[in-house]
């Protein structure tokens, strides 16, 4: 039996985005209690018009056009030219996943009041998204101010019985008419306001902030456990876990990094191997200080979870209504602004950069033998004849030298649009791409220290390492990934791929 979600307007969580995302069968309702006051904002909003007031996107045009006044049999018509124009999007089409969130967050900001839309407007894009029917949205042409237009133009377009419906295969498409007239469902007509309030917003930006932020959760727990391992088969010492370090020191993420490594390493053979007789007194920065590192990543993320926690149930339409007992009012403002978004993207642009250019220092240490303390070169047992993991760590460096290119922020490089009525934009959909590539490239190099760290225990037998550690081992080897420890060289990409979609998937999240 499929799990329903309820829509309100302000209750939407992250765990509800990942799971309509990501779980087609998911179904979405609106609460009768919201939908009972969205008609009564819509009755305003209408007897608003009816007395020729002046409302802007309403009865005006847009954007520099805005002292233009439209006559009342054109209303209807402003609206779809609004939504034919403004689907001006290139490129490749968004992954299904992030489109099914885009129509989730929509919905769910429609459903609010200050929309003032008619309620039938939220329940036709239910509709499409309990259908499974994902629109083909560019993902480049959004300059993340007057909220993400291009690519809600496209999914409005969708909605209308136009535009272009995205194929299972998430690449193809085909007419949006031709879908529609297999099934039950029927194209919506806009009417006033409706086309302006459905692509004013944040709302492919935030969709794929609300995912990063997700799947950069799971990355960063699956990152400590690769650490773990690597400090084990480099034989480091666990004391710059103690806790007494980081209670001197109380940033949030630190001691939660420091505390999940100390589970992990817990009860370790290797640990007592050489407790007594290790003539180091301290390991290196990528060892010693992956607390301090890496939870400075957990509160980056943490930032980033509180920004998309508040966008999700925010108004980032325009107008907006607002009403009272002696009726409303319809203001204009600028809540559709993306800076929060965009400014959230680049921070985990950068930090999950950060996240994996500490990964890939720990992998150097364990493949080069001037560094890792008696394990062979390149962690093949005939260095020479075999290269070993040498280019695992060749690669890992490519992927963090690209992600250091891609993290310099979008948020800061505003270009002026709409004849500079619209002078100073966020950029938030290209804050948005980068974030989404330097997380593969995160989770592609913590792939690759989990399988250069598992290779590193393999000449340690039969020591054997922490609880937790050696449970990690136990899924790269005889989990999901199924990998076999290195004899002859053979290609790494088969078991890269492997593990990276097992640190994707979370297969190899310890938890905490």
């Amino acid at each position: 039996m499929s799990e329903t979600i309820l829509l309100t307007g302000e209750h939407l969580t992250i765990e509800d985005v990942v799971r309509v995302a990501r779980q087609p069968g998911t179904r979405v309702e609106a609460s009768p209690g919201a939908v009972a006051m969205l008609a009564r904002s819509r009755a305003h909003v209408e007897r608003a018009v009816a007395d020729g007031a002046t409302m802007y996107g309403i009865n005006t045009g847009f954007g520099k056009l805005a002292n233009v006044r439209i006559a009342p049999d054109a209303l209807d018509r402003l609206q779809v030219n609004l939504l034919r124009s403004h689907a001006a999007g290139v490129g490749d089409p968004l992954p299904r996943e992030i489109v099914r969130a885009m129509m989730l967050l929509r919905a769910n900001v429609l459903l609010r009041s200050t929309s003032g839309v008619r309620p039938g407007l939220v329940q036709a894009l239910l509709a499409l998204l309990n259908a499974n029917i994902v629109p083909w949205i560019p993902e480049q042409g959004s300059v993340g101010a007057s909220g993400d237009l291009a690519p809600l133009s496209h999914l409005a377009l969708v909605v209308m019985g136009e535009g272009e419906i995205l194929d299972p295969d998430g690449c193809s498409a085909r007419p949006t008419a031709l879908v529609l007239a297999t099934g039950e469902l029927s194209p919506w007509q806009f009417g006033p306001k409706e086309g302006l309030a459905f692509i004013n917003g944040t709302q492919a930006q935030t969709a794929i902030l609300t995912l990063l932020v997700h799947d950069g959760e799971t990355l960063w727990r699956s990152a400590l456990g690769a650490a773990a391992m690597s400090l084990e088969a480099l034989q480091g010492t666990p004391v710059p876990l103690d806790p007494r370090i980081h209670e001197a020191r109380p940033h949030v993420g630190q001691g939660r990094a420091a505390a999940l490594m100390r589970r992990l390493l817990r009860d370790s053979a290797i640990r007592e191997s050489h407790r007594d007789n290790d003539p180091r007194v301290q390991d290196a920065y990528s060892l010693r200080c992956t607390p301090q590192v890496l939870g400075a990543v957990a509160d980056a993320i943490a930032f980033a979870r509180q920004v998309a926690e508040v966008e999700l149930n925010a108004s980032t339409d325009n107008p907006l209504v607002f009403l009272d007992r002696d009726g409303g009012e319809v203001l204009s403002g600028g809540n559709f602004h993306g800076q929060p978004v965009a400014q959230a993207l680049d921070l985990l642009a950068i930090t999950l950069t950060t996240l994996q250019a500490l990964s890939e220092r720990r992998i150097e240490r364990l493949v080069n033998p001037d560094l890792s303390d008696g394990l062979p070169a390149f962690l093949t047992g005939n260095p020479g004849l075999s290269s070993g993991h040498m280019m695992v760590q060749i690669t890992a460096a490519a992927l963090v030298a690209e992600s250091r290119t891609l993290a310099y922020p979008a948020s800061i490089g505003s270009i002026p649009t709409d004849a500079n009525q619209e002078d100073f934009v966020p950029m938030g959909m290209a804050a948005a791409w980068k974030a989404r590539r330097i997380l593969r490239n995160a989770q592609q190099v913590v792939a690759a220290e989990f399988l250069s760290a598992a290779q590193g225990l393999e000449f340690l037998l039969p020591l054997t390492p922490g609880r937790g550690v050696a449970d990690l081992v136990h899924r790269v080897r005889n989990g999901v990934a199924q990998i076999a420890p290195l004899g002859e060289d053979r290609p790494p990409a088969p078991d890269l791929r492997q593990l990276a979609r097992a640190v994707a998937e979370g297969d190899l999240d310890p938890g905490e």
